[in-house]
Order: C-alpha cells, then sequence, then structure tokens
C-alpha cells in the first residue's frame, strides 16, 4: 500500500508540473506578455515531451535502444494529414475530423511497430538499434517518393509524377509531400496528449504488465525462467512506444501546413536527439524525459536572444549538454551529491 501511495505521489507531481506550466503560459498569453516567437515554441515542446516519454518505455523499462522513433511519427504524420486533407472540404466539423485524424495516426503508426517489432525484437543492443534506425530511413524515403492523387478516373498511385483529368487533386505529391495540412494542433490539444500519454506509461509501468517488462530489462533469463513471456512484453512495449510516436506525428502533422517526409523533421537526427532527452532526463525517468525536453528544445531558441553570442548558440548550446550529462551521470559527480544529500538529511534528522 505504501508503495502504491509513492507511485501514485510521483505521477500526481508529475501532471502537477505540465499543468503548471500550462497555467503559467495562459496567464502570460492573457496578459500580453507572452512574444509570438514562444508561442511557436509550445506544441513542439508538448509532442518533444511526449516522444520522449514514449521512448523511455523502450530504453528506460524494457531495456532496448530504439532508433526508430522518427520513424513511427512519419507513419503517423502522414496517414492523418492524408485523411485530414482528403476531408478537409467535406462537412465533417474540424473538430471531430482531427480527433479520427488522432485515431488514425496513431493506429497506424501501432501496427508498423507491430509488423517491425516481430522480427526486429529477435535483436538486442547496438544491433536492434541499427535495425529500428534503418526502419525510419525506409519509411521517410518511400515516402518521399509516393506520389498519391484522386480525379474523375478514380485513385491513382505510382513513383513517378503522373497528369490528373479534370479537377483532380494531388494529395501527396512526392518530395513535396502533402499541401494544405489543417494546423488543427493548438497548445490545449497537445497538452492534453501530453497528459494523457503521462497517465498511460505511469499505470502501464506501475501495473503487473510494467514489473515483466522491467524484469526482462535487469535479467531476461531469470524472467523468462519463471514464465514471463518475454516476446509478448516486449511486443506489447514496442507497439504502445510506436503508437504514441504516431500520435506525435499527428501533432506535428497539424501544427504545419506542408509536410515532407523529405524533411529533416523526420531523419535519424530527430531518433537521437529524442533518444537524448531520455539520457539527460534520466534514463527510467519519465518526469526527468518531460523536463529535459521542454527544456533542451527551447534552449537553443532562448540563446538567440544573446546578441553577438548567438552566433555561436549550437556551440553553447552544446557545452551545456556536456556539462549537464557529467553532473547526472559522471561518478564523482554522483558521489558527491550522494555526500551532500545525506549529511543534509543528517542535520535534519539531528534537528
Amino acid at each position: 500500500m505504501g508503495k502504491l501511495k509513492k507511485t501514485t505521489k510521483q505521477e500526481l507531481i508529475t501532471c502537477g508540473i505540465v499543468v503548471l506550466f500550462y497555467i503559467v503560459i495562459t496567464i502570460l498569453d492573457k496578459t500580453g506578455n507572452l512574444k509570438s516567437h514562444t508561442k511557436g515554441l509550445l506544441v513542439p515542446i508538448c509532442y518533444y515531451a511526449t516522444a520522449a516519454v514514449s521512448l523511455n518505455l523502450v530504453v528506460g523499462f524494457l531495456g532496448d535502444l530504439s532508433l526508430g522513433h522518427a520513424g513511427f511519427m512519419c507513419v503517423g504524420a502522414f496517414s492523418s494529414a492524408l485523411f485530414s486533407v482528403a476531408m478537409k472540404e467535406s462537412t465533417m466539423p474540424a473538430g471531430l475530423r482531427f480527433f479520427i485524424a488522432l485515431l488514425i495516426g496513431t493506429a497506424v503508426a501501432a501496427l508498423f511497430g507491430f509488423l517491425i517489432g516481430i522480427p526486429v525484437l529477435r535483436l538486442n543492443g547496438d544491433y536492434l538499434a541499427i535495425v529500428t534506425l534503418a526502419f525510419g530511413e525506409i519509411i521517410k524515403n518511400i515516402l518521399a517518393a509516393i506520389y498519391l492523387g484522386k480525379d474523375e478516373a478514380g485513385v491513382h498511385i505510382s513513383l513517378k509524377s503522373f497528369p490528373l483529368q479534370g479537377e483532380g487533386k494531388m494529395l501527396i505529391n512526392g518530395a513535396m509531400g502533402i499541401q494544405g495540412v489543417p494546423t488543427d494542433s493548438k497548445f490545449l490539444i497537445a497538452m492534453l496528449v501530453l497528459l494523457i500519454t503521462l497517465l498511460v506509461i505511469y499505470h502501464m509501468v506501475n501495473s503487473r504488465t510494467g514489473r515483466a517488462i522491467m524484469s526482462i530489462r535487469d535479467n531476461r533469463i531469470a524472467a523468462e525462467s519463471i514464465g514471463i513471456d518475454i516476446t509478448k512484453y516486449k511486443m506489447l512495449a514496442f507497439t504502445v512506444s510506436a503508437a504514441i510516436a504516431g500520435t506525435v506525428g499527428v501533432l506535428f502533422a497539424h501544427n504545419t501546413s506542408t509536410l515532407t517526409a523529405a524533411s529533416t523533421y523526420f531523419g535519424y537526427n530527430v531518433s537521437i536527439m529524442i533518444l537524448v532527452y531520455v539520457v539527460l532526463g534520466g534514463i527510467g525517468s519519465i518526469r526527468g524525459s518531460v523536463i529535459a525536453a521542454a527544456l533542451l528544445y527551447a534552449l537553443p531558441e532562448m540563446l538567440r536572444g544573446l546578441g553577438n553570442l548567438s552566433n555561436y548558440r549550437m556551440l553553447i548550446y552544446s557545452v551545456i549538454l556536456i556539462a549537464v550529462m557529467l553532473w547526472n551521470w559522471a561518478p564523482a559527480a554522483r558521489a558527491w551529491r550522494e555526500r551532500v544529500f545525506k549529511s543534509k538529511n543528517k542535520q535534519k534528522q539531528e534537528s
């Protein structure tokens, strides 16, 4: 019972931080103290925090290294954007259209996660990372080469550009991607998605399923010896993570009017960036993933206000990353923190 109270407390604190962040931003916006540039960062901060939390399920709790998160984001983004563009001129309300697009992107990414997980999850460590990285690049390049159009003769799909008959419409235009995606992603919606993701991951981790997943991470052979189905739980964690990544892709797609697979937003650098958020926030720390994603995504933009030093903002950003990594994980720094905290706790107890 005490353990349950402790986990519930951690969950409430994390969700409380997210809600407090939303309240503060809303107050700043209503009072006119929020710059337009800062407003543009709010939705990306939310969906990258969501992506970091979902990747932490695989990296932190399952113990596998996956670098295909950008690929699942790409699948979710394109499937949802295709639906939204196709239904844009219909009589369907915008809210309902976006909700269905959100479900479609999540479901398609989950399906891809399941299908990719069947052969991939037989691998471990570096091999798994390389294969998932290759998957992300394959998906990105395939979607960048597809032409999908609709005209009077029906629906056409090809790997080469083709003319449309009559008043046809090109839904996916190769490297140019999908044009005219409705910008339905709002700050409130992104915050709700983040909160739902936190609740799902927290409850999953603190359940019997989560304990089985973490036992696989700690000792695969011991977990299998007591009857835990390794394949089942690895597939479950990988599929849930992929589904949430697809939801992130939906938020991304509906936060921009033009969606292109060839852009850097779905490259392997994005997967590595999300992994950096997970590592710096603490592997296995859900709250740390949220805080690290928010701070590290906003930091390069905040460094633009340094005047002449803004030209060196990425250098400063890199130095900060190294300093934070050393502070969190260097043995000497961790030993010093433990000594300091122990002495403080001892002083409190004596007083």
